[in-house]
């Protein structure tokens, strides 16, 4: 994706977050404006789901690791690459990302786009890589929820998990005009077909789906929060933030919960060595 369409996908965001104050509305004044891009090259392939073909990016150097990255709403794989994060755990790990359905270079779904659905596609583009191995799992703000169903789902495959200021029921609970106007923005913005827009559908739904999942396999988990107060987030609505990120502890005896007052909600690009740091913690746990 080229720069200026991932911008207009996060000003997309930012109109969003503001409206279910989870995260603050991107500063770009507030981080470095450098894109570094990925500093690898990926072997791209499409993963055939039954009704349409995601597009993965994977790099492998013959690692026993697989780190998965899952994105947030609106955006594609490209989120991880602006400060090349994938790249600095390359020699680590393999990598594995990938578009769902309507975002870059994967094919469209008109069919629903709930949690459900989309962590059941992730883990048919996981098989093809996987090999037998475990996978860690890191996923941003909507991602998180769909890593974390899909550690649910299929524990047997999962070694552990990153989630980088997810989204979570106790916190991200929508009026249907909320909904509603979320996804007119981004129908009007992208189309109705694009990936964000069907999603954005959904946003009720997966409150209350994720709402009746048990608690998370008993492997280690890093949870990184964001907890920088602007305009658009008070210190009450970013301690509830907070708290609704401690429930998922539950049941996991390795918990590591990590919070910054540097980043908004895009830590992955305020503060990428964060992240590195605590998917190179994660692997050094296997």
């Amino acid at each position: 994706m080229k720069i200026i369409e991932r911008i207009s996908l996060w000003v997309t965001m930012s109109i969003v977050v503001a409206l279910i104050l989870i995260v603050m509305t991107i500063s770009f004044s507030g981080c470095s404006k450098e894109t570094i891009g990925p500093s690898i090259s990926f072997n791209e392939i499409f993963v055939d789901v039954g009704t349409h073909n995601l597009k993965s990016f994977s790099y492998s150097n013959g690692s026993n690791y697989l780190v998965v990255f899952e994105s947030g709403l609106g955006d594609d794989h490209g989120v991880w690459n602006v400060k090349d994060i994938t790249g600095k755990i390359s020699n680590s790990a393999d990598v594995l990302l990938y578009d769902r359905a309507g975002y870059g270079g994967s094919g469209e779904s008109t069919g629903l786009r709930g949690i459900d659905r989309l962590s059941t596609e992730l883990n048919l583009v996981i098989d093809q890589f996987a090999n037998n191995r475990k996978v860690i799992l890191v996923g941003h703000s909507l991602g998180g929820m769909i890593i974390r169903d899909f550690a649910i789902k299929y524990p047997s495959k999962t070694a552990a998990l990153l989630f980088v200021d997810t989204s979570h029921e106790l916190f991200n609970n929508l009026t249907q005009p909320e909904e509603d106007m979320i996804y007119k923005n981004f129908k009007d913005t992208h189309g109705t077909n694009f990936g964000g827009t069907l999603e954005a559908k959904e946003l009720i739904e997966n409150t209350q789906y994720m709402q009746s999942l048990p608690s998370l396999p008993d492997v280690p988990v890093v949870v990184l929060t964001s907890m920088l107060v602007d305009a658009q987030h008070d210190a009450e609505s970013k301690q509830r933030w907070y708290n609704s990120h401690e429930n998922l502890k539950e049941g996991v005896s390795d918990f590591t919960h990590i919070t910054t007052t540097k980043s908004g909600h895009y830590i992955q690009i305020q503060e990428p060595q964060l992240v590195i740091e605590n998917i190179m913690l994660l692997i050094s746990k296997l």
